[in-house]
Formats: C-alpha cells, structure tokens, sequence
C-alpha cells in the first residue's frame, strides 16, 4: 500500500472508540506516572501490563505506548516545581527548570517544556513514518544467522552504552539471557534450570519478571528511602503559564537542536532519553554566547532536553518495531506484550501486522495533541497530585502489581515468583546494576538462541555462517569493536595498578 493509505489505516484504527479511549487514558496516566516522583512510566506499565493480556494487540501497544511518552512529558512538573525528577530522563531538567521556579517563572517554564516536548516527539514520529518501512523492508532478507548477530549487537551495545558500569550491563544481560533459557528446551524436550518446579515448565512469566524488578523494586526502594511528600510546592495557574516574547524566542533554536539530537540517539540501542537530554544539554551550554546562565535559570537547558527526551523515547520505536530489536527496557516490554499476543517481533510487524504498526504512529500524534492538552490546562491537577503522601499511594500500588500478576494464570507461583524479582530488583538497585539490559537479556536470549540453532542447522554446525554474509560480518564486527572499546579503560588501569605494584616491590 501507499504511504497514504497506510496512514489513512492508521488513523482508522486509532480512532477507533476503544483505541482513542486507551490512549487517552495511557496517556494520562503516563502524565500522572512521570509527574509522580519514583513512580515513572515503567512502575506504571508494570501494574497495567496484565490488562493487556485482554486487549487487541494494536490496543494494548497503543496503551502501553500512551503511558511511555506521557511520562516524558509529565517528568517535568516535579523537576521544575520541586527539584526532583519525575524520571531519570527529566534529571537535567532540574538544573534550570528549578531556578527558574524559584524566579517565579515556573509558569511558563511549564509551558516551554510541554510545547518542546511536543515538537520533539512529532518529529520523531514522522521520522519513524519514513524510515520505519524502509528499515523493516531491508531487515526482510535477514535470514537466521543476520538475526541472531543483529540481537546480539543489540544487547551488547544496550549494555555498554547506557549509564552506569558498563561491566555490570553485560553482567545483567548474562544473567537475562540465562533467565530466558528456565523452562522445557523446545529441540530436546528437556527441563532446564527449573529446579524441580513444574510450574517452571514454560518458563519464567515475563510479566511476573518484568513487574517485579522494576514496579515492586521501585516501590520497595523508595520505601526503604521513607518518601513521603513533604515540600511546599509553588501554585501554578493556567494564566502564568504564557512565556514572554523573549522566552519564545530563545527557546526556537535549542527545541530544534534537541529534537535532533533526540532522534539521533532514539535509533541507537542503549542510549536512550536519559544520555540525549544531557547531550542536549551539553549542547546548549557550548553554543551559548552566556553559557554562565546556566543552572542559574536558563529557559535554553529547559527547552533542548526536553525536546531531546521526547524526541529519543519517540524514535526509540523505530528499531524496536522494524527490526524487533529493543534499545531499552520499555522496548523489551512492549516486545514481551506482543509475544503475549503470539506475535513474534520483527520486521514483519511491519508489513504482516499493518493495522498495529501504522495504528501505532497514528496513536502518536493523537497522543501528543492530548498531551499538549493535557499539561496546560490541568497544570493545576498534577500540581495537586504531588501531595499524595506515598504511604498511602505505594502500599495500593503493591496490592494492584501482586493481583495482576495473579489474574495472568491465577497461579499464586507467579506472585511468588514477582516478590522473590522485586527483592532482587531493590538489591541490584543498591548495588547499581541496570536492571533494563537484565530484561533485556531475557526478552531477546530464546530468540537468539533459536536463530543461532537454526543457522548452525543450516551450516551442519559450522559457526563461520555467523560471518559468513555481509550483513552478520558487519554487525559482528561491530559488536567486537563496542566490547573492545568497553573493556579497554578496564584493562589498562588493570595493567597500571600492576605496574604500580611491580614498582613498589622493587623499591622494597
């Protein structure tokens, strides 16, 4: 079909009563997840993931997805207002977004956040529009053994790139791709690390993985932290929300830069909102005549990594839904949602699943016009809602991920199995291993492996079929080069402080 049609497709399908209702509401309660500090758009994604088990596939990505980007815009309230990211994508935004409130420009901080983060995100959402097909009709003459190198460059360089130790990120992803082996071996028949547990027969329950280590151990971290709501939050009304024509004018340039950069880093497994907000940022500070304002203030370090973040966690999708390659843990989620559904991830989505994908883009942009609803006019509502005391909002929040988990097979196991992930999310957490390359590595391990035995199947066992094509050399290749920039700073302050020994016992 015509890039017309499939838009007209599109939007038939989001429009739909049920689908324009599920995205108001994902949306809305995207908005209400980022503007809540600690909870964030995963947390919620956690709660609600069992309802989806209900829903058309197209109506539970479309939900799902609501909830993922209206976090990003709702991360900003609590940055702006009260010095405390809603998200860890929003972290940036504290250092202008804060001093700005404390001059009384809290209002239209707000509003040149909400306007920015539009313009990123629909960006993002018409570069996905013509690249996605694109990427997704070249992914098509993968065969077994471009698959399984695709997803490993994808997993490492998830791991490596995010923030935090690098080493630890390709620990979590061993130990995800592990997890994904629990269960009966589909070749042999044989039960492998289920301990004897024949409710382990079919393998972990991703839900009850993906909600405990990330809604129940977020929740049990913040509790171990005693949150509650204790600021004194400034009072924002819908007539300070109007900029000046000077912070119009300033803010012009930096969203369009970090809209850019937004979209650069979405494609990139592992970079993600978190790093484009910053290099938005850094950005913003090098090309400015009076880079001394910022943190002092800046409507300049408000707009560009709030353009960037939106922008990032739009285009993310790109990847995600042409070549069934997740950059981040929400991309592994909504993969796992549609493995619920039966539907493998993968460039045939694209073109198999024509109702979802384009569905899907038309969602975006209904999704964004009711966000940039959204967050002017009921700017006094989110305002209201970081009162909740989180005694009381965490404890309901538990009670609703444990009945959800159960209402999957009605099986008390997988509670169990969502409590034991949650007290090994909090340790991780103390630790500071990521837990998204663990999800990761979870999602995408039986994928690979069923690609690499079909590949070695094919070759009668010869492993050189995983370079033996252009495109798998290439993405081998690139693999080897992240590993070996990764663990290069490793390996020679390793060698200097053998060195240094070496020294010091000769002096001796």
């Amino acid at each position: 079909m015509s890039l017309a049609a499939n838009i007209a497709t599109g939007f038939a399908t989001a429009l739909e009563p049920f689908n324009l209702a599920l995205c108001a509401g994902g949306v809305t309660l995207g908005t209400l997840a980022g503007v809540l500090p600690g909870v964030g758009a995963i947390t919620a994604i956690s709660i609600l993931l069992p309802l989806t088990f209900y829903m058309p596939p197209h109506s539970a990505i479309i939900m799902l997805a609501g909830i993922y980007y209206g976090a990003q815009y709702g991360g900003s309230t609590a940055s702006i207002l009260m010095n405390i990211p809603g998200t860890s994508t929003h972290a940036v935004t504290c250092l202008d977004g804060y001093p700005l409130a404390k001059q009384g420009k809290a209002g239209p901080a707000m509003f040149i956040s909400a306007v920015a983060s539009f313009v990123g995100g629909s960006f993002a959402i018409l570069l996905m529009m013509l690249t996605g097909p694109a990427i997704a009709e070249i992914a098509l003459e993968f065969q077994s053994a471009e698959y399984c190198a695709v997803m490993i460059f994808g997993l490492v360089a998830a791991s490596t790139l995010s923030s935090g130790s690098p080493l630890k990120g390709l620990a979590m992803v061993t130990v995800g791709v592990m997890l994904g082996f629990v269960g009966i071996d589909m070749t042999s028949g044989l039960y492998r690390f289920s301990f004897g547990f024949i409710e382990l027969a079919d393998g972990l329950n991703f839900i009850a993985v993906a909600m405990g280590i990330f809604g129940i151990a977020e929740i049990l971290f913040n509790l171990m932290k005693g949150a509650s709501a204790p600021f004194t939050i400034q009072s924002v009304k819908l007539r300070d929300l109007v900029p000046s024509r000077e912070d119009a004018r300033i803010s012009i340039m930096p969203t369009l830069r970090g809209t850019l950069i937004g979209s650069g880093c979405g494609v990139l497994p592992g970079v993600g909102p978190t790093i484009a907000s910053f290099m938005s940022y850094a950005a913003e500070k090098r090309v400015s005549r009076r880079p001394e304002r910022f943190g002092h203030g800046a409507m300049e370090g408000v707009a560009g990594p709030e353009a960037a973040n939106n922008a990032s966690a739009q285009a993310a999708f790109i990847p995600t839904l042409s070549l069934g390659l997740p950059g981040d843990a929400m991309g592994a989620v909504m993969l796992g949602a549609l493995m619920l559904h039966g539907i493998a991830p993968g460039p045939s989505i694209v073109t198999e699943q024509p109702v979802l994908f384009w569905g899907l883009i038309a969602s975006f942009w209904i999704g964004n016009v009711l966000l940039l609803i959204l967050n002017l006019p009921l700017i006094g509502v989110w305002v209201t809602m970081l009162r909740i005391p989180y005694g009381a909002l965490y404890p309901a929040m538990l009670f609703f991920i444990c009945i959800g988990v159960y209402t999957i097979n009605y099986n008390v196991f997988d509670v169990f199995i969502a409590i034991i992930f949650g007290i090994v999310g909090v340790v991780m957490m103390v630790l500071r291993f990521p837990a998204a390359p663990l999800l990761l590595g979870f999602i995408l391990g039986p994928l690979i492996e069923e690609n690499m035995r079909r590949a070695l199947l094919v070759s009668r066992g010869d492993l050189t079929v995983l370079v033996s094509g252009p495109i798998a050399a290439s993405f081998v290749g690139a693999t080897a080069i992240v590993l070996l920039l990764t663990l290069l700073p490793f390996v020679r302050r390793l060698m200097t402080r053998r060195q240094t020994a070496q020294v010091v016992a000769d002096t001796e």
